[in-house]
């Protein structure tokens, strides 16, 4: 077994794929023969799932797969399609095409880079797929944050500040608070050397259909050439994010 593994979470895969390959509904006791797990350990497992709504138990004590699976799919489905969207989109704009421009969602209080954009011209600076790093320091984490209230974003860091990275980042909530009302009213968030010197970012959110923010787009520049290009990139930057936007269903006059 590799160290890295997780027993409990190995053996909860183990009843979800058997349960998704049976073409009948399983009981415990059939569940734990199968997989040679105690049946201790199975009904533990099979409750917690239960919480969730992972899975559900008919009347005759048998498992099926529950309802929360279509969250995650839907979630994964929407995730795809807005990194699809981004790739198929961003080829429009050319002003854009000139720059790194990077995706990412929120989750809970990182950013995680979904898709970038490679600049022409080497930026100095690389994004790959998968990266975390604190929202709060971030052009697109404070733009996804900007949608939300401060008692929720508080409630991400368990009301525990992150530690800069740069001597450059926002060092408290009061400081993020007034970041983020700028980014209220601009529809634009920046990072100005808060996460790497040298390297400025501006960013925006992409609403769903429910106008929840799920996905934040950012330009990043070389510091000496922000203050040249930031209007002309700002604008185009809105107008992909909204494109995409409309893709996604949302409706800018729907009452929320």
């Amino acid at each position: 077994m590799s160290s890295t593994a997780v027993p409990a979470l190995d053996k909860t895969f183990q009843i979800l794929d058997l349960i998704t390959d049976s073409s009948q509904p399983l009981t415990a006791a059939h569940i734990a023969k199968e997989l040679g797990l105690p049946r201790s350990s199975t009904h533990n497992i099979l409750q917690s799932l239960l919480t969730k709504h992972v899975i559900y138990k008919d009347p005759e004590s048998r498992f099926h797969l529950g309802s929360y699976l279509m969250y995650w799919a839907g979630k994964y489905e929407q995730q795809q399609g807005v990194t699809q969207l981004f790739k198929d989109l961003i080829v429009q704009y050319p002003v854009l095409l000139q720059h790194t421009v990077t995706l990412s969602k929120l989750d809970l209080g990182e950013v995680v880079f979904l898709a970038c954009h490679e600049s022409p011209a080497p930026l100095g600076f690389t994004f790959r797929a998968g990266v975390r790093v604190p929202a709060v320091f971030s052009a697109t984490g404070k733009a996804m944050l900007s949608t939300l209230s401060m008692d929720n974003i508080k409630s991400l860091y368990k009301d525990e500040f992150p530690t800069p990275m740069t001597q450059h980042g926002v060092k408290n909530f009061t400081d993020l608070s007034a970041e983020l009302a700028a980014t209220q009213k601009s529809r634009l968030s920046l990072d100005d050397g808060q996460l790497r010197d040298g390297m400025y970012c501006l960013g925006t959110y992409i609403r769903n259909a429910s106008g929840n923010a799920v996905a934040g787009m950012a330009v990043s520049f070389l510091q000496g050439e922000y203050e040249s290009k930031r209007a002309e990139v700002s604008a185009v930057l809105i107008e992909l994010a909204e494109q995409i936007e409309q893709h996604l269903g949302f409706n800018p006059n729907a009452e929320r």
